[in-house]
């Protein structure tokens, strides 16, 4: 008889969700740690474009799909390229039945999954502090305020900053040259119509090939984030003698930096709304050394940005971080033992996910050196649908009843 073992993830953002929900459908018990006090305790972050052949194929696996479809945007799809003189390089309108990556906020996606895990799945305000092996592959986790557990499987979704990743390799990210300060504005159709008329449903993407870029996305709620991108020393603000603290200070060095940009994306720069920490966000970019691997080690696997944190350009992370969840689930829950579904799950794992991180940090390199080539969405997307359904074909179908 297979023996149930005592399983921990570390992280209740949407890969350590995914995960628990999909083993909760197998009927296997699994407990979720997080520092965060709640679901909705902190600004999640902004919107994600959910991909047919991974984030999507994760939601099928959790019996979501429906859940998704009701808060997703597929008009959030649309894009416009611009260069820093205004002109229009590229547009892309997704078409009525296209559902290849439809968009949803960060924290829509996190509070449903967390709203379809068990009661009590989730441990709110455990801050992993260490992980210790006790030999056996069992693990015990030491939380702050002096909590124990012990898990004959931990799982690490804990993100950039994993504290389960030394477990298993001793890679951490590393900065990437590139930082952004991120921006926020809402009630846009009637505070900041000029933006919302270029951000349009989806996404706007400025970018003068020479280290600067303005990239901005529809949420939902009428609300806008920004991110303003240098490529720049992780230090610019000391070296530059700005006190991220000064909005006033700030706005005047965007305005010098971006000297030259047309006036209609100054408003991106100027006109943030100053309830968001100050008015900005210093956010550099970090990214783990790619491809990423480590010997198996038993009771003990990554998932997510803890496994092969990237940069944003393609979208893949979120996306990623779902599939790896709901493969792992699967795994436990067909193999006969934990380890067994670690060496499974890594393995189709890091052969996914190593050529994308490569791909996204090299298309970054070049997105803020010498510009970037421009994808082909409509191509892009039905990649996705082709490769979805090359997915299930391979590997026999999801679970796909709802809950």
């Amino acid at each position: 008889m297979k023996i149930t073992p005592r399983i921990a993830v570390v992280g209740a953002g949407p890969a350590g969700l995914m995960c628990a929900r999909v083993l909760q459908r197998h009927g296997i018990d699994v407990t979720v740690y997080d520092a965060d006090t709640s679901a909705d305790a902190r600004d999640a972050g902004g919107t994600l474009d959910l991909h047919a052949d991974s984030g999507q194929i994760a939601l099928e696996e959790a019996g979501l799909m429906d859940a998704f479809t009701a808060l997703a945007r597929p008009e959030g799809q649309a894009k416009l390229r611009l260069d820093q003189h205004g002109t229009v390089l590229a547009s892309f309108v997704p078409g009525p039945d296209d559902d290849a990556a439809p968009e949803i906020d960060r924290g829509q996606l996190r509070a449903m999954l967390a709203a379809h895990v068990a009661p009590g799945t989730v441990r709110w305000g455990h801050k992993l502090l260490a992980a210790e092996p006790l030999g056996g592959g069992v693990h015990r986790l030491a939380f702050e305020g002096g909590g124990r557990a012990d898990a004959d499987l931990v799982i690490g979704a804990d993100g950039a900053w994993s504290r389960v990743r030394p477990l298993v390799s001793d890679a951490v990210p590393r900065y990437s040259g590139v930082s952004l300060l991120e921006v926020r504005f809402d009630d846009v159709e009637r505070r900041h119509p000029g933006i919302a008329e270029l951000v349009g449903d989806g996404h706007m993407f400025a970018n003068n090939g020479d280290g600067q870029a303005i990239t901005a996305q529809r949420n939902s709620d009428g609300h806008i984030r920004c991110y303003i991108g240098m490529r720049t020393a992780h230090d610019w603000h000391t070296a530059a003698g700005v006190d991220l603290g000064d909005p006033a200070a700030v706005r005047d060095f965007l305005l010098a930096e971006f000297s030259g940009w047309d006036a209609r994306l100054l408003p991106f720069l100027t006109d943030a709304d100053g309830d968001h920490d100050h008015g900005y966000v210093n956010r550099p970019l970090y990214a783990l050394p790619a491809p990423l691997t480590w010997e198996r080690t038993p009771g003990v696997t990554l998932v997510g940005d803890a496994a092969h944190l990237m940069s944003p350009f393609g979208g893949f992370g979120a996306n990623l971080a779902l599939l790896d969840a709901a493969e792992l689930a699967r795994a436990v829950a067909e193999e006969p033992t934990p380890d067994a579904a670690i060496t499974r799950y890594e393995e189709a794992m890091f052969a996914r996910s190593g050529p994308l991180a490569v791909g996204a940090n090299q298309g970054l390199e070049r997105f803020y050196t010498t510009g970037s080539h421009i994808p082909d969405h409509a191509a892009e997307h039905q990649r996705y649908k082709e490769a979805a359904a090359a997915y299930r074909r391979g590997r026999g179908g999801p679970v796909t009843a709802e809950a």
